[in-house]
């Protein structure tokens, strides 16, 4: 634990646009991989463009280990097929959050991720400094798939180190 570098919020907030995997659309959810963590959203039942929502939280040791997402559509009866996957890097972030960001005005941009051929983002994400608290919007390209994009939040989470 003792090189514990902080928290990672993610939000699944929705996705769009993506594949159909049974005649009637598919009932996607989201996992989320980091190491030997694996989170995972609720199911979406047939909806192509589902709003999730929901926040997962990851202890990040390694902040240079990219994140993994996968779409999966539940089955009943079979195992479950992909939808696609995306990984991202949470080293800008991090870098970030080890600014001194005292005395910036709300809503300051601090750095630029770029979206590129070399990631899975799909347009410009921005960290920013919202009410206090270190946030990047990013939307991701899902790969291995015809369609398909997954909306994230992120927010970074210092833990207070006890000095002695």
């Amino acid at each position: 634990m003792e090189h514990f570098a902080g928290l990672l919020k993610i939000k699944v907030v929705r996705g769009v646009n993506l594949a159909y995997r049974d005649s009637r659309g598919s009932d996607p959810y989201v996992v989320v991989r980091l190491g030997a963590q694996r989170l995972k959203t609720s199911v979406k039942k047939k909806n192509v463009n589902p709003v999730w929502n929901e926040d997962l939280t990851l202890s990040i040791d390694d902040p240079f280990m990219p994140i993994k997402i996968e779409v999966f559509d539940k089955d009943t009866f079979t195992k479950d097929d992909s939808m696609g996957d995306a990984e991202f890097s949470i080293h800008p972030l991090v870098e970030a959050a080890k600014m001194n960001l005292e005395g910036l005005p709300s809503t300051a941009v601090i750095k630029t991720v770029n979206a590129s051929r070399q990631n899975c983002i799909a347009s410009d994400s921005h960290i920013i400094l919202k009410d206090g608290k270190l946030v990047q919007d990013v939307i991701l390209r899902l790969r291995n798939t015809e369609s398909g994009e997954v909306e994230l939040q992120l927010q970074w989470v210092n833990i207070p180190r006890n000095v002695p």
